[in-house]
């Protein structure tokens, strides 16, 4: 598995009495979408533990030029009406970076994932032995580095529809297997690392899609 993947990385919130229609356009319209441009790999969602309206998702792609392909400009500057819809009406602080995959630490993916934000990310090898030292080799099922890349600057139609979105430098990404360790791992992570003020959060996942055209289950 490639490390240099793309990954497309958005944090926001639901408008309140919006979330069935939110459901419904992600589960049976969106996801889909997203994943049959090509080099679209996988789709993760998931949901804030702590907030309702809270949510994380994340796009693997085979590269980041893959976000900035024809394909996919021609679907964000040409949504579908339900997507329009959804975008201008129950989006809400909205947060959209293309990054790189940097470094990947295991290959399973877990239920919890806590995401950190930050202005660099940590040392690899420090944080092989951290995983090591503090929380076990079978606790922990992923841990990956994400930076930011260069993006067009012209703004896509489906940005407009939101507002505008926020963007992030770099996000280390954790997966364990179970919610406890989850919160662990964040609680050490920004202790270790000198974050305190550092935008975090933990998330259940909500469902997952390969790319079936890309061979992938």
């Amino acid at each position: 598995m490639s490390t240099h993947r793309g990954i497309l990385a958005i944090w926001n919130r639901c408008k309140p009495g919006k979330e069935q229609d939110y459901e419904t356009w992600y589960q049976t319209e969106h996801l889909d979408e997203r994943l049959s441009i090509a080099g679209f790999r996988r789709g993760r969602r998931y949901e804030s533990i702590a907030r309702h309206d809270g949510y994380f998702t994340y796009y693997e792609t085979d590269s980041p030029d893959v976000l900035t392909s024809n394909a996919y400009l021609q679907r964000v500057n040409h949504p579908t009406p339900m997507t329009a819809r959804i975008m201008s009406e129950t989006f809400t602080d909205m947060s959209r970076t293309v990054c790189k995959r940097t470094f990947m630490l295991g290959h399973m993916h877990g239920v919890f994932a806590a995401t950190l934000q930050l202005p660099h990310l940590p040392d690899k090898t420090w944080l092989g032995t951290w995983a090591k030292k503090v929380m076990g080799d079978a606790s922990i099922a992923r841990i990956e580095g994400w930076e930011a890349v260069g993006e067009r600057l012209d703004m896509s139609v489906e940005a407009r529809l939101r507002g505008g979105d926020d963007r992030i430098e770099t996000c280390l990404f954790v997966e364990t297997l179970r919610e406890a360790e989850c919160l662990k791992a964040l609680e050490h992570l920004t202790s270790e690392l000198g974050h305190a003020n550092a935008t975090t959060d933990v998330y259940r996942l909500l469902c997952d899609l390969t790319s079936q055209g890309n061979g992938m289950k």
